[in-house]
């Protein structure tokens, strides 16, 4: 069994305390954690300033393969909105049909004010993507976890996952996952 995560610097592991870019070691990024934690492999597709693709697909998945997908927070920084965000999104998951059921979509953790993110506004707009996301995994076959009740703590630029905000990801990600898993293994 093999788990794609697809996203952006946040599923890299962008470590943004560091001065020439590096990523967190491998126990301190979300995706190492969650592999650990459910004892599979885990590829991280995830790459640093990736917004939602306009053109092309998502990885294919194989057979006993599952992928996560969780993108938004670049497209909302160069000022697209959450609605705007959520139509990119269901464009992308329908070019990419996403696999009954073996598709999870995560909204990411809402922004918060910091060297990134100067404004309120754009903080109350973060919050609106799940709202969209939902909507958007469910018409295109996908399932969805919302990761703003998960308390994901973000370093100084409002927007990176702390190596805390790692875990607390993978943990709120986890039960997810394992259903997700699960409702496939008994079809």
């Amino acid at each position: 069994m093999k788990i794609l995560c697809f996203g952006d610097s946040n599923t890299y592991g962008f470590d943004s305390r560091s001065y020439f870019g590096e990523r967190y070691p491998a126990n301190e990024r979300w995706v190492d954690i969650l592999a650990r934690s459910l004892g599979v492999e885990c590829v991280n597709l995830g790459e640093n300033g990736r917004r939602i693709p306009s053109r092309g697909t998502a990885p294919a998945l194989a057979p006993g393969e599952y992928m996560i997908i969780m993108l938004g927070g670049n497209d909302l920084l160069e000022g697209y909105t959450a609605r705007q965000c959520g139509e990119a999104l269901e464009s992308f998951l329908r070019r990419s049909d996403p696999g009954a059921g073996r598709v999870l979509v995560v909204a990411p953790p809402p922004f918060t004010l910091g060297a990134w993110v100067g404004s309120p506004e754009l903080v109350e707009e973060s919050k609106l993507l799940a709202a969209e996301y939902e909507s958007d995994a469910a018409n295109a076959g996908a399932l969805f976890a919302d990761a703003s009740a998960w308390g994901v703590e973000t370093l100084y630029d409002g927007v990176h996952f702390s190596p805390d905000g790692h875990r607390a990801f993978a943990c709120g990600l986890e039960p997810h996952v394992r259903r997700m898993i699960s409702a496939n293994r008994e079809e």
